[in-house]
């Protein structure tokens, strides 16, 4: 099942998908709530439910504006350093521990909505990643049972100010991840039932219709159960938390000469499974 947050005149909701219709839960079942993080709180036992509306509900009958799928996200966690691949590109070892970082959910953005470039970067740079959307929460979570916790799963972008991120004292990991608009996901989240192995899934980033990063989450160092055992024995997951799981090789800032983003262009995110999440890159006014 494929599940989005849209715009509409009353706020963002929440809607399903069927081939290219719309559904909006609430609006065909006053039981169901207009929050995608508020829907997760029910469970997964209210996923039949939705699939009744979305199978036959009467779609909106309009284009919709996308949202993220969770606007607002109570953490956006990160992982660094996650492929195989990419560390052999960084030059780096391989971690023996995940490498967390964090990013603040005002840097969200949704499917078509633009990637600003901060006044203050010039070194902006592009990383595609598997998303992981938190539906039941929960704290020392085992990882026989992480992907129990899972709802879904979205594409997603993790834009990167290298300058900030690298270059300046002490190095700002946190800031230079950060900036307005540096964490676009979307278009759906794509419930766990249509992804059976999210270890094996193509993932692909097109930079102006050019494939600049290619690879496998088979390149995962530390899986999802193991990233969402680890990140629980520090804080407690919610519904709705989502975790950017790293990103494979082929990034701007490893090539030679280096690539960052411009304004004018446009960047594609594509998984196989979850759709493809697109944005335009435009300068800060």
């Amino acid at each position: 099942m494929k599940l989005v947050t849209y715009q509409s005149e009353q706020g963002a909701r929440t809607a399903g998908v069927i081939g290219d219709r719309f559904v909006d839960l609430h609006a065909n079942d006053p039981v169901l709530p207009t929050s995608m993080i508020d829907l997760l709180r029910l469970g997964k036992d209210a996923f039949g439910r939705v699939n009744d509306v979305v199978q036959h509900g009467v779609p909106l009958r309009k284009d919709i504006t996308l949202l993220a799928p969770i606007p607002r996200p109570g953490k956006v966690i990160c992982v660094g350093l996650n492929y195989a691949d990419h560390a052999a590109e960084s030059g780096v070892e391989i971690p023996t521990e995940p490498v967390i970082f964090n990013k603040f959910p005002t840097s969200v953005v949704g499917p078509n909505h633009p990637i600003v470039l901060p006044r203050n970067s010039n070194q902006v740079d592009y990383e595609a990643e598997l998303v992981v959307v938190i539906g039941v929460g929960g704290r020392h979570i085992a990882e026989d049972h992480a992907l129990q916790h899972v709802a879904g799963y979205s594409c997603g972008h993790d834009v990167s100010a290298r300058d900030w991120q690298l270059g300046k004292p002490g190095k700002q990991w946190l800031l230079g991840k950060t900036f307005d608009t540096f964490a676009p996901f979307g278009p759906y989240l794509v419930t766990t039932d249509e992804v059976s192995d999210p270890g094996n899934l193509r993932i692909q980033l097109r930079l102006n219709g050019q494939i600049m990063q290619d690879s496998s989450t088979r390149q995962l160092i530390f899986s999802i159960p193991k990233l969402v055992a680890y990140i629980s024995n520090v804080c407690t997951l919610e519904p709705g938390d989502v975790i950017f799981t790293g990103t494979p090789p082929g990034v701007g800032m490893a090539r030679k000469p280096p690539v960052f983003l411009q304004s004018g262009d446009v960047i594609e995110v594509e998984i196989e499974r979850l759709g493809v999440l697109r944005n335009a890159i435009q300068s800060e006014l």
